[in-house]
């Protein structure tokens, strides 16, 4: 079941008028909410500059006047401090080729080297200076060298991102966490090598009272790598639902064709789906999913369109109808042209439909970039404030130094700024490989008010897969006797509902005769020779007795598929065929 939730557009960019343009940019180099924040920011001081920037995908959408390049938009963000590019288009996976796994991205591989690495050595860190009975005489120079390779070196990328901002006169979370994990390691390197903490027989005790302490004794090393390896862990599962929400896509152009039998010169030749141009005429033949969109110029099927509209039951076309790429002929051989090919096709709409829900902001987002616009700063003038007001009412620049310190390691991890647009992302992303399809992340907010579920059948509440329901027969006709006909013939056809039908009665009355003289009638039925009789099942028949045509009525008003089946002229029986309810939705529909 495919379907999609209609929301009003988007207030941050709205559609772009007559002499205004968008551009969706990639933008690197950011490494939280507050990032993307100023890079919003910074756009949309440009004139007649509406952007949203999204720190989840990694991507800013802008709308910009005419006169304003896409040079300048990216010279805006460079300026800024981080990297912007346009992307590329999205391009369909070949048949021999193996979409790259999330787990198998080198940015992902990196940051879970660093991660593990600083995470050996940061435990027998914090397990030393948690623990008084693991302490052994010069303990605390062991804690030394294991920590300093997780916070010089695992810290890095924050260090690098800190003084990235630093030269830009502003400060992020990276911002936080580089001087709060470097404040504690400064402190405690002057403590081991100028005060008393690096005395043989030094103990740290641990308890749970606040109590004053001689700070020239006290280390803060497992702070300093204990929240630096905790921050890499929330980077590194935060890249990783980023990277596999971002699958959501590639699963979606997955479900396309990989090539195409081109008809040149009267020739088939095979060649890769992106290579396929507007008005070229292609073959589909039985099972084959059709490789673009366009308009069927030969022959006659039925094609199923599930994908697309979730709906089990095939659709019949022929000369002049229109087909919707990646659908899956179910029935005879046709000749397509293609009407549409690349990233205007309906199943790439699709899928950027998926990235641009992906790539808005909801209201609980947009308060999310707003709090840690102002966070970063509010911190460093709260920890300095601490400073001054210790050292003014004890005098003790130790004691003074610790408490601003304390604020600085609290206040690292932003929760609200890292894990809003990363919920929201995953979410719209899941959504997709499900056959959801959201519009926008302000759907999955407003959630919560919904108090009526509408469901559609197909797909959703049924198994998507035709089964013969019910079987009514003419006065003084045998059922055992129409099911073999009826299912013999349709045993031969490869319409899915002909395979339901044959299906159904070979369970019923098990080993079906064979068919001579098979005819296919595309749009009406089939008919063909079983056990002497000339027999027919479909649309072929004129008017119906009584309660033939009663029984027909009564299956196309439950919303079944019915179908006549006669022989040697006479309509002898209607077989119901529907989408059979799945055994678990009465108890999904409770839940």
């Amino acid at each position: 079941m495919t379907s999609t939730a209609e929301i009003p557009a988007q207030p941050a960019i709205s559609a772009p008028a007559p002499d205004v343009s968008q551009v969706e940019l990639l933008i690197g180099g950011m490494t939280c909410a507050s990032c993307a924040a100023r890079v919003e920011k910074k756009l949309n001081r440009m004139d007649g500059v509406t952007a949203t920037v999204n720190y989840a995908t990694e991507k800013a959408r802008i709308s910009y006047p005419a006169g304003t390049e896409v040079a300048d938009l990216i010279a805006t963000v460079v300026q800024t401090g981080y990297t912007a590019e346009e992307p590329p288009p999205p391009q369909p996976v070949r048949e021999q080729e193996t979409p790259p796994a999330p787990d198998a991205d080198p940015e992902l591989a990196a940051l879970r080297h660093r991660l593990i690495v600083s995470a050996l050595l940061a435990l027998p860190v914090v397990l030393l200076a948690m623990v008084p009975s693991l302490q052994f005489d010069n303990w605390q120079w062991l804690s030394l060298t294991l920590a300093a390779p997780v916070v010089v070196w695992g810290g890095a990328p924050f260090h690098r991102a800190a003084w990235t901002n630093a030269r830009h006169a502003a400060a992020t979370m990276d911002t936080l966490v580089s001087i709060g994990t470097l404040a504690a390691f400064g402190w405690s390197l002057w403590a081991l090598f100028f005060g008393d903490a690096g005395m043989p027989g030094m103990r740290h005790g641990f308890d749970l009272t606040v109590s004053r302490t001689d700070g020239a004794s006290t280390i803060y090393l497992e702070v300093a790598a204990g929240v630096t390896a905790f921050i890499l862990l929330g980077r590194y599962l935060e890249l990783r639902s980023k990277r596999h929400a971002g699958a959501a896509l590639r699963a979606l152009m997955e479900l396309g064709a990989k090539d195409v039998a081109v008809l040149r010169h009267g020739r088939e030749i095979r060649i890769p789906v992106t290579d396929l141009a507007v008005g070229d005429r292609f073959v589909v033949r039985p099972g084959e999913k059709i490789a673009t969109d366009g308009t069927v110029v030969e022959g006659a099927s039925a094609v199923d369109a599930s994908m697309l509209t979730g709906e089990s039951v095939p659709v019949d076309v022929t000369a002049g109808d229109a087909v919707t790429g990646a659908t899956v002929n179910a029935g005879g051989r046709i000749v397509v042209e293609a009407t549409r090919v690349g990233a205007d096709t309906q199943l790439a709409r699709m899928a950027r439909l998926v990235e641009e829900a992906q790539t808005g902001k909801a209201e609980v987002q947009r308060l999310a970039d707003r709090i840690s616009g102002v966070f970063v700063p509010v911190v460093l003038v709260i920890a300095t404030a601490t400073f001054g007001t210790w050292l003014g009412a004890t005098g003790d620049a130790v004691a003074a130094f610790t408490a601003a310190v304390a604020v600085l390691i609290i206040a690292c991890p932003c929760a609200l700024g890292l894990a809003t647009p990363t919920a929201l992302m995953v979410g719209t992303g899941r959504g997709a490989q499900l056959g959801i399809l959201i519009k926008g992340p302000e759907v999955l907010e407003s959630t919560r008010r919904v108090d009526t579920v509408v469901l559609d059948k197909t797909g959703t509440v049924t198994t998507g897969r035709m089964t013969l329901q019910e079987v009514y027969v003419a006065e003084g006709a045998d059922e055992q006797q129409v099911l073999q006909l009826a299912g013999a013939l349709e045993h031969a056809s490869e319409h899915p509902v002909a395979r339901a039908v044959a299906a159904g009665a070979e369970e019923r009355v098990g080993e079906l005769p064979g068919v001579e003289r098979f005819e296919n009638v595309p749009g009406r039925g089939v008919r063909g020779y079983v056990a002497d009789h000339e027999v027919a099942v479909g649309r072929l028949f004129g008017e119906l007795p009584q309660e033939l045509a009663r029984a027909k009525e009564e299956a196309e008003r439950s919303g079944r598929t019915a179908v006549v089946v006669g022989w040697d002229g006479v309509a002898r029986g209607v077989l119901a065929v529907a989408d059979a309810v799945k055994g678990t939705s009465a108890e999904a529909v409770r839940e």
